[in-house]
């Protein structure tokens, strides 16, 4: 096509300049309109939680502000339909084509496929891209053709694939198209509650959306704590982890300039023989291997959301015990490491995977709650709130995939506590009620002497629940489950 294309560019989860094929395409067509469409309407069950739009506001704040840079301001729409949206911007502009980067969760591939197929049906020309993934969920199968149900498998597979390398430099300029369309500002996008900012405002000063600031958070992990990652993971208190979750999840990083990236300190480290940087990548790349996993079986199974993968669950006697469900939000269960996680999701939005891990677990095995209210609550409230890694994660832990935990192990908080917080720091800090229990006591403090409660100023039941439920009575609960469902 000649330089008078016209081309909408409908941005979604892909807020980056750099190495965004649909906006390098559309701009070596011609005249841009960069989109970007907020429909509440369409996100249903799954309108993201108060921190998800709070980083969503921001990164659309700092996109904006680069498009206009680049000669195309972001037209930002708020909309009772996308494709009504879209087809106001063809009308307005004379645009004969759409271009946008692929979504893999179960309600954006039936709202895409509908919207594919009306835009086509009217004469126009839609083109779509891969921009969140190494390889497209429909590239990799088995020897037989089938879907991958076992993570190794499908990720051995995958690292011995072949990958174009990243060549999608940000544009030196665009040219904006000609035409009126109707637009609002950030603010008018509604992404943000009055009544929440004053919450909002103390995300800002642990975290820096955007892409550009994506970029500066994947260089601080790489020069900083790569190196010490396998080691420093297992450490629930502080940042040990990438943080760089909340800017793949938007789309502000791009996931094959990541794993290029790692892949060079890879070759670079095996050449010095450095085996302690050498597992930390090939566990960093596993977890980039989840994430891609998520969508593969998000896109091959895509009724993840609502049911297990295998059929094992389906007359499963869950629990659907709603004051067990508040306890367990508030971080009330009387178990210390699972109330500090719970807390600390609820005051920032965040928590390490292995907390996550642990909390969800707890939700599963001792409280039998139905994990999809667990997945849901997630969703909500994580800053980083992806849906295809929480529907992979809730179905983890409750034994529904074929490489999953079994559903009957059950370990004990108590445990985790000694392993993953030993000095009982994260629990201090999310818990000042138990601020001053001994060390040893500080995981199971129902067991602590009373002389030992007294002194620190834990009074079991009032100040600090006891536990909702006995380990070894939620252990008979769950074996009775499993065999009663069997």
């Amino acid at each position: 096509m000649g330089s008078n294309s016209k081309t909408i560019v409908w941005f979604r989860r892909d807020l980056r300049i750099e190495d965004n094929p649909a906006l390098a395409a559309a701009a070596k067509d011609g005249c841009v309109l960069p989109v970007y469409i907020w429909c509440p309407k369409e996100e249903g069950q799954f309108y993201p939680g108060r921190v998800s739009r709070w980083w969503l506001k921001q990164s659309l704040a700092l996109l904006e502000q680069s498009l206009k840079s680049l000669g195309a301001a972001l037209v930002l729409i708020k909309a009772q339909s996308s494709l009504t949206a879209l087809l106001e911007c063809i009308n307005a502009t004379g645009a004969t084509k759409v271009v946008y980067n692929h979504l893999y969760d179960p309600v954006s591939l039936v709202r895409d496929h509908n919207i594919k197929q009306k835009l086509v049906e009217l004469g126009i020309s839609v083109q779509t891209y891969n921009g969140d993934l190494l390889y497209e969920p429909w590239e990799v199968y088995d020897e037989n053709g089938y879907a991958f149900t076992t993570f190794d498998a499908y990720w051995d597979k995958c690292l011995h694939m072949q990958m174009e390398p990243v060549s999608h430099f940000p544009p030196w300029r665009l040219v904006p198209v000609s035409g009126i369309v109707k637009k609002c500002s950030v603010e008018e996008l509604g992404l943000e509650d009055e009544s929440e900012k004053s919450s909002n405002a103390l995300l800002g000063r642990g975290w820096s959306p955007g892409w550009s600031n994506a970029d500066k958070a994947l260089t601080e992990f790489f020069e900083q704590h790569l190196l010490d990652y396998s080691n420093d993971r297992l450490k629930v208190a502080g940042n040990s982890t990438s943080l760089l979750s909340p800017y793949l999840h938007f789309g502000e990083l791009s996931v094959r300039k990541v794993f290029q990236s790692v892949r060079m300190k890879q070759i670079l480290w095996a050449k010095e023989e450095n085996s302690v940087g050498e597992e930390s990548v090939t566990i960093f790349l596993r977890a980039i291997g989840l994430r891609e996993y998520s969508r593969y079986i998000c896109f091959n199974f895509p009724f993840t959301h609502e049911r297990s993968l295998l059929r094992n669950l389906k007359y499963f006697p869950w629990h659907a015990d709603q004051a067990h469900f508040k306890a367990w939000r508030q971080g009330r269960s009387g178990y210390p490491l699972v109330d500090a996680g719970m807390r600390e999701l609820w005051a920032t939005g965040w928590i390490h995977n292995r907390i996550r891990v642990i909390v969800s677990s707890f939700f599963v095995k001792f409280l039998l709650l139905p994990w999809q209210w667990g997945m849901k609550y997630f969703w909500d409230t994580l800053l980083d709130a992806d849906l295809e890694s929480d529907i992979l994660g809730w179905q983890y832990i409750s034994g529904s995939l074929p490489d999953g935990h079994e559903l009957e192990r059950m370990d004990s908080p108590q445990v985790q506590g000694f392993n993953f917080d030993p000095e009982g720091e994260y629990v201090r800090q999310w818990l000042p009620e138990l601020a001053r229990m001994p060390t040893e006591w500080i995981h199971h403090p129902w067991d602590a002497p009373l002389t030992v409660l007294k002194a620190a100023g834990v009074e079991l039941g009032l100040n600090y629940p006891k536990p909702i439920i006995d380990m070894d009575l939620a252990r008979d609960r769950l074996t009775e489950a499993i065999f009663i469902h069997a």
